[in-house]
């Protein structure tokens, strides 16, 4: 038997758009349910474990962000977001409750898709990695155990995103380097384009907002770095 076809949670309003998705999902292997509000996606995720939600910011119960928190409270999936405007506080919103990526709408099938499988397959890479993780980084006041995949700064606990806490790693394995956008594209979102270089800047937002904002250095026109704090 081949491995099972990965689940995934439509939950999108507008029926057009989301019986097109759908329906572009399933054929491309994809096992697929779909919703169209708030309560209903809660719900289905409770009695339907999918690995992965395609969710839409404004919704009829309550919006996505509802959503995507009261999801993320049962267990961690990994969420890409839909939204209508490309509102950085949106986005920010979006992300700090959970959510790994966002596309703005109109998007293309074709997008979703390298969204969908790309975020598949980190999931899988962290879950090996995990398997496998050395001890904690150590970095100053912060310290990063990749096997629980946990947070402390100054000994409190720090509560991230899979996504944060996967650019964090990133960051971590090398303080003080400037990394352009494009290799945080490829190591922790596995995109092969720059594409997606606003998505990296709107998760180093969310990560300083909970690590200090002291804690990245941005070096225009280039990247980040982790700067290392006593």
């Amino acid at each position: 038997m081949g491995t099972p076809a990965a689940r995934i949670l439509v939950v999108e309003d507008e029926r057009v758009i989301n019986q097109s998705v759908v329906d572009r999902l399933v054929a491309e292997g994809f096992e697929v349910r779909q919703e169209y509000d708030g309560p209903s996606a809660v719900a289905t995720a409770a009695q339907w474990p999918p690995d992965l939600v395609v969710l839409d910011v404004m919704l009829p119960g309550f919006d996505g962000h509802e959503v995507c928190r009261r999801v993320q409270a049962e267990r961690p999936v990994p969420v890409l977001m839909l939204t209508a405007r490309d509102d950085e506080t949106d986005v920010l919103v979006g992300l700090g409750v959970g959510a790994d990526d966002y596309l703005t709408k109109p998007f293309s099938m074709r997008e979703l898709v390298a969204r969908v499988r790309a975020l598949l397959r980190r999931v899988e890479r962290a879950a090996a990695l995990t398997v496998a993780a050395p001890e904690a980084l150590s970095l100053g006041a912060l310290e990063v155990d990749r096997a629980r995949r946990q947070v402390r700064l100054d000994g409190t606990l720090v509560h991230l995103t899979p996504t944060e806490f996967d650019l964090l790693v990133c960051l971590a394995t090398e303080p003080g380097t400037v990394l352009t956008r494009e290799q945080l594209l490829d190591e922790v979102w596995d995109w092969r384009d720059a594409a997606g270089t606003r998505t990296v800047d709107s998760h180093i937002r969310s990560l300083r907002g909970k690590i200090g904002a002291e804690a990245v250095r941005t070096v225009h026109g280039v990247g980040y770095a982790l700067e290392v704090t006593p």
